[in-house]
């Protein structure tokens, strides 16, 4: 849960190398994409990730192959944006399979987070 309440913070730790990929439709919407890969020394599902942000700048998939699971690609959906203490947090996350065209298919469904309090000290 830290680097996903973190991101994209996260993105600018050192060791950390960026770059933006193609922006990728999907659900109307052209999203861009930035492409990140983590150096050894920070705990991930994988070192390499790609973030997909909206036209305001919020994070709504973020895509990876969690190397503990046997490296499946999946599709992190993030919305139900709130803000706390001036922090914007996605409060809903799915997790759901992607295929090879990068395109998620909606089941199964691999993991469901809701976030009811989130609190900033």
């Amino acid at each position: 849960m830290w680097n996903y309440l973190t991101a994209p913070f996260l993105l600018t730790m050192p060791g950390v190398q960026v770059e933006e990929l193609e922006p990728w439709e999907e659900a109307g919407e052209r999203r861009r994409r930035l492409r990140a890969v983590f150096p050894e020394d920070i705990a991930t599902h994988s070192r390499e990730q790609v973030f997909h942000f909206d036209s305001t700048g919020l994070l709504r998939r973020h895509d990876y192959a969690a190397e503990v699971l046997g490296a499946s690609p999946a599709a992190h959906y993030s919305d139900t944006h709130k803000e706390v203490s001036g922090l914007v947090f996605p409060t809903r996350r799915r997790v759901v399979p992607v295929r090879e065209d990068g395109r998620s298919v909606p089941t199964p469904l691999l993991v469901a987070i809701d976030l009811t309090q989130i609190t900033v000290h």
